[in-house]
């Protein structure tokens, strides 16, 4: 879940970043590169409002999916609980060695 909102934020943030680029910081904007065509199809005005209203709504997208992604990272709840069970498991027995004498050149114990 937390990749699905990796993903969405990189796109929307990527669309974000394009209508912003489209726009003019001088007021021009995308009718003004168009040399009059928005003019008569949409109207200077209505472009620049459709851009900025673009705008504002990618940004609250990019904003709310930064705000709610930290809900669906996995907490250290799963490996407490790991943790639990590995602790209260029954403890094994421990093979004994039925071997009792030593390596052959390994040197003799001494008793006091």
């Amino acid at each position: 879940m937390l990749v699905l909102f990796g993903i969405l934020v990189i796109i929307a943030s990527i669309v974000l970043g394009l209508i912003v680029l489209v726009q003019n910081p001088k007021g021009g904007g995308l009718s003004g590169s168009f040399g009059g065509v928005g003019t008569q199809l949409m109207g200077v005005k209505q472009t620049t409002d459709v851009l900025e209203k673009g705008t504002w709504i990618f940004a609250g997208v990019v904003g709310l999916l930064c705000i709610l992604s930290p809900k669906f990272i996995p907490t250290g709840d799963a490996e407490s609980k790991n943790a639990d069970l590995i602790k209260n498991a029954p403890a094994s027995n421990p093979v004994k060695s039925q071997n009792t004498g030593t390596l052959p050149g390994a040197a003799q114990p001494t008793t006091p």
